[in-house]
């Protein structure tokens, strides 16, 4: 079984921005892999630090790495599509410059969404801090699969642990968006019928930092509340009652 689940390629998307501070960690952690049959597809946002030739260093030492920059700074939403457009794998997975995976991270996600033939699956997580430290709050993922109205209610789905099959869905992109657009993707698979397998394991660790959009979720409410009546066509009864359990899961996830 272990064979035949190690032939699928694994098509990595890593949207990269003046991230020179974690990238080393991000890579290592993927070259770490027990599961080798990856590449590793890097888009560099115009970086105007040293990210992009650091990216291009380990490019050189593995070729799995691929390494491509925009002619403009785009945001991480058209970076991840180039990476989308570009990748070879049959499974497409996320992970930002600035988090890292368990080392069994892919080998035990793989073997998971093999054995349940299931088309688009996502872990739980645990944390880290700006310096690396792995601190003691977890994400935990749901028990049972998620569908349109769980992720609506409960945003649980975070890009380093996301993982979908091409063969199963095809090519599917990111909208149009400056932000929330993984959201958005999730919720357009969900939308279409397919269902999340939850994988109740922490393969990832996501880096808090003071300077990133979620650490000022007070602050996106009214945004949260205009996207899904402007992307998700919700009314306006509906959007409420629906920013209304994020507001409260949200609270859960980051305060208890």
């Amino acid at each position: 079984m272990i064979s035949k689940i190690n032939k699928e390629l694994v098509s990595i998307i890593t949207p990269l921005y003046n991230c020179k501070l974690y990238l080393k960690e991000c890579i290592e952690s993927v070259i770490s892999q027990s599961y080798q049959n990856w590449e590793m597809i890097i888009v560099d946002d115009q970086s105007t630090d040293c990210s992009y030739k650091l990216a291009l260093d380990y490019s050189q030492k593995d070729q799995r790495i691929r390494v491509f920059q925009l002619n403009k700074n785009s945001g991480s939403g058209v970076a991840r599509n180039k990476g989308i457009k570009e990748s070879k794998g049959r499974f497409i997975a996320f992970l930002d410059s600035d988090d890292i995976w368990h080392e069994n991270k892919l080998k035990i996600h793989i073997d998971i969404m093999l054995s349940n033939n299931s088309s688009f699956s996502h872990t739980s997580y645990g944390y880290i801090s700006e310096s690396g430290d792995i601190l003691k709050k977890v994400f935990k993922v749901s028990r049972n699969s998620i569908g349109y109205k769980e992720l609506l209610k409960r945003t649980e789905i975070s890009c380093l642990t996301a993982v979908y099959d091409v063969s199963k869905l095809g090519k599917i992109y990111m909208p149009d968006l400056r932000r929330k657009q993984d959201y958005a993707l999730w919720l357009s698979i969900l939308k279409s019928g397919h269902t999340s397998l939850p994988v109740d394991e922490v393969l990832a660790w996501y880096r808090q930092r003071k300077d990133s959009a979620t650490s000022k979720k007070h602050k996106l409410i009214i945004k949260h509340y205009e996207f899904l009546i402007n992307n998700e066509n919700l009314n306006y009864f509906d959007a409420f009652y629906y920013t209304s359990c994020w507001i409260f899961n949200g609270l859960k996830k980051y305060y208890i």
